[in-house]
């Protein structure tokens, strides 16, 4: 597990918890591995214990993605972050998404504050967080129901655990007041980061009212001045707090420890005091570690109902008083101190609570949570064959759908000519049992392509609506280049010489366009077309031109941004990657040129390696990685169009190599579809042959939309294709 926060000795709760939580986990699980990564300011170095494994600085870019890819070659199974918003730098500390969007292990996120009115950056950073978590941890009850009402977090995202407190005897009060020069004192205790939130001025006006019934109260502030109050104004805060208690004539009754204690010697402290006093001057504080101590050491505790204590508290395990009032706090002070009885029957209360908070329970809890939320990527084997309902579900006289709400076809998005023209190639590779079921569909698919060519502009449109209108009149390059792949697997594969005959014509009249094509996934689809159309026809001119032309642009693309860290042809990534060095290879192959099938063969080694996971599944270029200029891939989204693609360039480099690795590659992206993925969830479905959209943080995206179930269909016939010519 790779465990991400504050740590020691860094002087912060969040630290302090983070140190806790893994000495906890490692007394309840010794085989689990616990990496720490812990979060450094960036202004003051910090020499962390030696179970740190990485170190991450505020507000620094560079340190967050560098800790990412620790995370990644570890082979992390878990992530779990200590999320509070000022910690990491950033607005609202955002920074901390470039280390968790780069990470593919689940997250689990422990949220120290939810906001009940979150500013734009907040809810932004909190929206992030809650998509890319498999579970949510909180500490209190109202934490979760923000969570469901504010954030709209799903319910089995939520988990709820009491913060974690020590385990000691209860009533050594007298035992440890010596140690602090208490003996003889009746003592009450606030503890924190010194800052105006906390309400201490409340308490010491409450102070001549206490001591005037009780002459040897005495009220100990403990805590260094919060760091960034400081850095602002220096201790000028305490100064005031210090002359207020002058004026009131009630110094002598304070205390003042100006130190961040240790927790040994916060515990300590704790034990001494009669009772604990939080007097925030907020509703929201969601979470109050040392709430939780006072209340695991039994001590009597009197709150402002803060969300933590008002939880903690209820059941009469400890006092509620208002905010800002300090005759209410001095009240209940006088009434436990003047009834020895109540008060320790109320600190008897408060231990029995902490008994199920203690870190043994707490660790016992995140244990269940990790196991809960741990993957473990499993292959199934390749099936013989697949089912076809879940394809025809989603066909009708006009074509193929675009996209469907799970499994029901949305009409509401139509049609467009690019799934059109992946049905019209599956077509020709069904066997004869599903081609029996399919009727007509191949003329269906077949006319809608050649409806989508447009003569008046020479293009072929894409975006169908619903009703049978075309939504643009010429679509993209990719959506054009495309269709001119389908026109040449279809001049050659197709069963029908009718429809070969077809096929061929339609690209004739069509092709040249490719000819000026810019985006270079368009000229490799359309080279990859060229290159059908001569497997029958050696010495047509058009497809020969396309063939040359797009190695020849390729080429050259791929000299303009390769460098030595990036093989590619462009310098970012993006959707069906496999298709360029495939396109390459069987150019290179058409047309003897040694240097194109070089360049194929080198470029789906670099994209390979980039999508094989530490743990050695396969792991698709992600989607959230579009567009970022030599930028290293981030794991998600997942989407099946890449497996089909990989199997794809894969055979086609075994063609050229006769290298048994290319089977293993192509093997490897088919078990994606299986379960041997980042989220170890079967992806197709071998019965219907239907498949869901693809991999996102928190599992499947549900959706069966015609580019995902054509992609699982494509991918199964390439996959037993390689095994047999390899066979």
């Amino acid at each position: 597990m790779a465990l991400v926060g504050g740590f020691i000795p860094r002087r912060c709760g969040i630290a302090t918890f983070t140190a806790d939580v893994r000495a906890s986990l490692a007394e309840a699980a010794p085989d689990l591995v616990v990496d720490v990564y812990a979060m450094a300011p960036a202004a003051a170095p910090i020499l962390f214990d030696p179970v740190v494994r990485g170190i991450i600085t505020e507000g620094d870019v560079s340190s967050f993605i560098d800790a990412a890819r620790q995370i990644e070659a570890s082979c992390a199974d878990i992530v779990w972050l200590q999320h509070e918003f000022g910690l990491f730098g950033g607005s609202a500390g955002d920074m901390i998404l470039e280390l968790v969007d780069r990470v593919a292990a689940p997250l689990v996120v422990t949220l120290h504050t939810v906001l009940a009115e979150p500013d734009a950056d907040q809810r932004r950073v909190m929206d992030r967080l809650i998509a890319r978590a498999a579970r949510i941890f909180v500490m209190s009850e109202r934490s979760g129901d923000l969570l469901r009402s504010v954030y709209r977090a799903d319910e089995d995202q939520i988990a709820l655990i009491a913060h974690g407190v020590p385990d000691r005897p209860f009533g050594r009060a007298s035992q440890f007041k010596p140690r602090f020069g208490f003996a003889g004192k009746q003592v009450a205790l606030t503890f924190g980061l010194l800052s105006p939130g906390k309400g201490i001025e409340a308490v010491i006006e409450a102070l001549p009212a206490i001591v005037e019934d009780h002459p040897d109260f005495l009220y100990c502030i403990a805590g260094a001045t919060h760091p960034n109050l400081l850095a602002h104004e220096g201790e000028a805060y305490r100064d005031r707090l210090e002359a207020l208690a002058v004026s009131l004539g009630v110094d002598a009754h304070v205390r003042w420890i100006d130190a961040f204690m240790e927790t040994d010697d916060l515990l300590d402290l704790l034990e001494a005091a009669d009772i604990y006093i939080t007097p925030y001057t907020g509703a929201q504080q969601s979470t109050s570690g040392t709430l939780a101590y006072a209340v695991a050491l039994g001590k009597a505790v009197i709150s402002t109902p803060y969300v933590h204590a008002v939880e903690l508290l209820a059941d009469n395990h400890g006092v509620l008083v208002p905010f800002n009032d300090s005759e209410a706090i001095a009240n209940e002070v006088r009434f436990l101190l003047g009834d020895a009885d109540r008060l320790r029957t109320l600190q008897g209360r408060a231990y029995d609570r902490g008994r199920d908070m203690i870190w043994p329970a707490f660790a016992e809890r995140s244990c269940a949570l990790i196991a809960e939320s741990r993957v473990v990527p499993k292959a199934a084997p390749i099936p013989d064959r697949i089912g076809i309902e879940g394809f025809l579900r989603i066909c009708d006289d006009t074509g193929i759908l675009q996209h469907s709400v799970h499994m029901i076809p949305d009409r509401a998005h139509g049609y467009c000519v690019d799934d059109n023209a992946r049905a019209l190639m599956l077509m020709h590779r069904l066997g004869e049992d599903a081609l029996g079921r399919c009727g007509q569909l191949a003329t269906v698919f077949a006319a809608f392509v050649q409806h989508a060519w447009n003569p008046d502009r020479g293009e072929f449109r894409n975006f169908m609506g619903f009703g049978g209108n075309w939504l643009e009149d010429v679509g993209s390059e990719d959506s054009c280049g495309r269709t001119l792949w389908a026109l040449g697997a279809t001049a050659r594969d197709a069963r029908d010489p009718g429809l070969r005959q077809w096929a061929l014509e339609l690209f004739e009249r069509t092709a040249a366009s490719a000819l000026d094509f810019g985006s270079p996934r368009a000229i490799a689809f359309a080279l990859l077309g060229a290159d059908f159309v001569l497997a029958g026809h050696p010495e047509h001119d058009l497809a020969n031109r396309l063939l040359r032309s797009g190695a020849e642009r390729l080429n050259a693309l791929y000299g303009a941004a390769a460098r030595p860290d990036w093989q590619w042809f462009e310098p970012v990534l993006a959707y069906d990657n496999c298709r360029l060095p495939e396109a390459m290879l069987r150019a290179g192959v058409r047309l003897e040129r040694a240097d194109v099938t070089a360049c194929g063969v080198a470029t789906l080694r670099w994209i390979n390696d980039l999508q094989i996971a530490p743990h050695g599944h396969y792991r698709p270029i992600g989607s959230d990685c579009f567009g970022q200029a030599y930028a290293l891939p981030r794991p998600f989204d997942q989407q099946p169009l890449e497996v089909w693609a990989a199997i794809d360039a894969a055979s086609a480099a075994y063609d050229v190599t006769g290298d048994d690795i290319w089977l293993a590659h192509a093997r490897r992206a088919y078990e994606w579809f299986t379960g041997a993925n980042d989220r170890g969830v079967i992806v197709g479905d071998v019965l219907t042959g239907t498949s869901k959209d693809g991999i996102n943080p928190r599992g499947l995206n549900l959706n069966e939309g015609a580019e995902s179930v054509l992609a699982y269909q494509h991918a199964t016939y390439s996959i037993r294709d390689f095994i047999r010519k390899v066979d």
